[in-house]
């Protein structure tokens, strides 16, 4: 996004979750501007079942405790060249799972004992998050972390609870585990530097709902980070599906501050529409994520490394198809990672990153031409006559979502023609045509809130 292209007309900063002003569109935050910018985040699944040679079953780790934790032992660990694969895609922030549903901390907790301190391997010293963290930083990667406390196979948390009988035991268990949670959040959010983000898959209760109170502890030690998500606050949302896409039109905005943890008869209805559309006229700022595994391809969905399941990466044609309905969508596309039992990104899922990285630059890299600012139409001149088959479109979020209808015209052998129209720019909007040989070019802002502060408007051979 160019910077400083457009004043700041009647538009007042707030931060995540605050009710817009009358007729001003809600502005998002730093953090949630970092987040849209990125484009591409990477998030790397790790835990105990990568080791048990077995096929990653999710109903059941989620309820059948790992017999032995010292089948973890990956020993040619590297989260440099994790961290390397990623950023050839070109990747900004990548995420880790410190806990998943085994319950198994990757860190050196004081409040978990199941963590790697119980383990043999490294003689109980290891710690992947720190590991990781430092490989971000090394390669230029913004680091985040995901808590996984819905779900502890090892502590028997069921959905945020306990087995639920009345009794002072289960009482005092729940009490126990939502100590545990804050604590684990402590550690993890106060030791390792700056987050991109933490993420709390599924959310989690907050302390209304009888979970852990954990919002205080993230917002006392990260005052910039993208929160997602519990009952109190929500910074993204899902997109509604793990497709890596999401449907046109996707706007930023969103009618409640909570994502999908409150007005959930609303929010799940018509297999969550609201989700995957967002909503032009939404009082909050809360962008949509678009999350899938890269080995998700052809009927299957691997969050976690299998051996032999290297004919499920998807294709560089369908990732490219992922990301001109995610990034160019206004949408963040997360890519799961899945390193396997040596401790390495397999050599096919980093090859097939590398090639997804290429082909990004190669369609997007370079504009025959681009123009900028605050005004409801733009016109760039073509002499050479380009064979245009592609736009970019943006809008400089910190003004916010103003644009709600536009077109862009070619002209063509003299006469200006309609090469297309939509309603939602955002962050990005990726407008694919029929080429046409072009000597001019115009983007007609028909519908806007306030005047609309175009970014980029670039078109691509």
């Amino acid at each position: 996004m160019a910077a400083g292209v457009c004043l700041a007309a009647a538009a007042v900063p707030m931060t995540a979750g605050t009710r817009k002003e009358a007729s001003v569109v809600p502005l998002p935050t730093s953090a949630q501007i970092a987040w849209q910018e990125a484009e591409l985040v990477a998030v790397f699944h790790y835990d105990l079942h990568v080791f048990d040679g077995k096929l990653y079953n999710q109903a059941e780790n989620r309820i059948t405790p790992i017999p032995d934790a010292n089948i973890f032992h990956p020993n040619q660990l590297d989260t440099d060249q994790w961290i390397r694969s990623v950023k050839a895609m070109g990747a900004k922030i990548a995420i880790l799972t410190a806990t998943h549903e085994t319950g198994f901390a990757l860190y050196q907790s004081d409040v978990n004992p199941y963590c790697m301190k119980a383990l043999k391997w490294k003689d109980g010293k290891g710690d992947i998050v720190a590991d990781f963290v430092a490989s971000c930083r090394r390669h230029g990667i913004r680091p985040g972390i995901y808590i996984g406390i819905r779900w502890n196979s090892f502590f028997g948390i069921h959905d945020f609870l306990v087995p639920q009988d009345g009794s002072r035991f289960q009482n005092n268990r729940q009490v126990f585990y939502n100590k545990m949670c804050e604590g684990m959040t402590e550690e993890l959010m106060s030791r390792y530097g700056e987050l991109a983000i933490v993420w709390y898959d599924g959310g989690g209760h907050g302390p209304e709902l009888g979970g852990p109170d954990i919002l205080p502890i993230v917002e006392k030690y990260q005052q910039d980070i993208i929160f997602y998500h519990n009952s109190q606050r929500a910074d993204i949302r899902w997109g509604g599906s793990e497709t890596g896409t999401v449907p046109y039109p996707c706007w930023g905005t969103y009618p409640y501050p909570y994502s999908h943890s409150k007005n959930q008869e609303v929010v799940f209805k018509n297999n969550f529409q609201l989700l995957k559309t967002g909503d032009p006229e939404g009082e909050y700022y809360m962008p949509a994520m678009s999350d899938t595994p890269l080995r998700g391809y052809d009927g299957r969905h691997e969050w976690f490394w299998e051996p032999g399941d290297e004919a499920h990466i998807f294709p560089l044609e369908k990732l490219m198809e992922m990301y001109e309905k995610s990034v160019g969508r206004n949408s963040t596309l997360i890519l799961g990672m899945t390193p396997d039992d040596r401790g390495l990104v397999p050599e096919a899922d980093a090859e097939r990153l590398r090639e997804f990285g290429e082909e990004i630059r190669r369609r997007y890299g370079r504009p025959v031409a681009v123009v900028r600012g605050e005004a409801r139409m733009l016109t760039m001149d073509l002499p050479q006559k380009p064979r245009v088959s592609a736009f970019v479109l943006e809008e400089d979020l910190r003004q916010g979502e103003r644009v709600r209808k536009y077109r862009i015209e070619g002209k063509v052998e003299g006469r200006w023609k309609v090469l297309c129209e939509g309603s939602c720019i955002g962050h990005k909007r990726i407008e694919r045509i029929v080429p046409e040989r072009v000597s001019a070019l115009r983007l007609r802002v028909e519908e806007a809130v306030g005047s609309p502060c175009i970014a980029g408007f670039s078109a691509y051979e």
